[in-house]
């Protein structure tokens, strides 16, 4: 189960809360980079047995944007999943690298699965977040569009790494006001999810709210548009 300092709980499922798809010895050992800004990168971050299955179980979303995961509906093994991103073993392996005591920050997780043309652009991501991970479920993945770049700058074409979404690629970075990243765009299914920790329960229930408002509104038009 998550652990105390969490806003958002995943759905009760039954599994165990022994963390087990996630690659913590991979993790612990990956190479941590300072340059342009603090980020550790995983290629391969969930084990093999699981990958099915999280798949199989993931939410059904045929829309663009960002979901909590309290709105949601999922099967068992993503459910497991998303408890062990809010564990405390998860969350002293990444503090370990990062030099952080993150037991003591609010959590949040989001999932996204599709993308639209308006994705993508460049940001560095909310103030109000510490650390950001991004973890990729996509079973495989062809073209240009849609793989994440870390930027020295706010040029698409002046990158320091880049990530297609793949099934278990795995991105954590320290937010800062030149962590820059984005993607070229791609319209299509891109499963992933985005766990952050944060500086404030405040910032946890406006996005929450947004998110919720956000949602109503693009099925309120698809409604509108499907009626007229």
């Amino acid at each position: 189960m998550p652990h105390s300092n969490t806003v958002e709980i995943p759905q009760s499922t039954g599994a165990t809360a022994a963390v087990g798809m996630l690659n913590l010895e991979k993790l612990a050992k990956a190479e941590f980079h300072s340059d342009p800004f603090d980020y550790v990168l995983v290629d391969d971050f969930l084990r093999d047995e699981y990958k099915n299955a999280i798949v199989t179980d993931f939410p059904s979303i045929e829309r663009h944007g960002s979901f909590p995961l309290a709105t949601l509906k999922y099967g068992p093994a993503f459910g497991q999943l998303a408890s062990e991103l809010f564990s405390k073993e998860f969350a002293a392996v990444v503090g370990e690298k990062f030099s952080l005591d993150l037991a003591q920050y609010p959590t949040m997780l989001t999932v996204r699965g599709w993308c639209d043309a308006s994705d993508g652009q460049i940001h560095t991501d909310s103030t109000s977040k510490l650390i950001t991970v991004l973890l990729y479920l996509n079973p495989g993945w062809n073209g240009d569009g849609g793989r994440l770049r870390l930027l020295r700058s706010k040029k698409l074409q002046d990158y320091v790494a880049e990530v297609a979404p793949t099934m278990g690629s795995l991105i954590i970075f320290r937010r800062n006001d030149r962590s820059w990243h984005g993607h070229r765009p791609f319209e299509g299914k891109r499963m992933s999810l985005q766990f952050n920790w944060v500086n404030s329960s405040g910032y946890m229930r406006r996005e929450r709210i947004r998110h919720r408002v956000s949602s109503f509104l693009k099925r309120l038009r698809g409604q509108t548009a499907y009626e007229g």
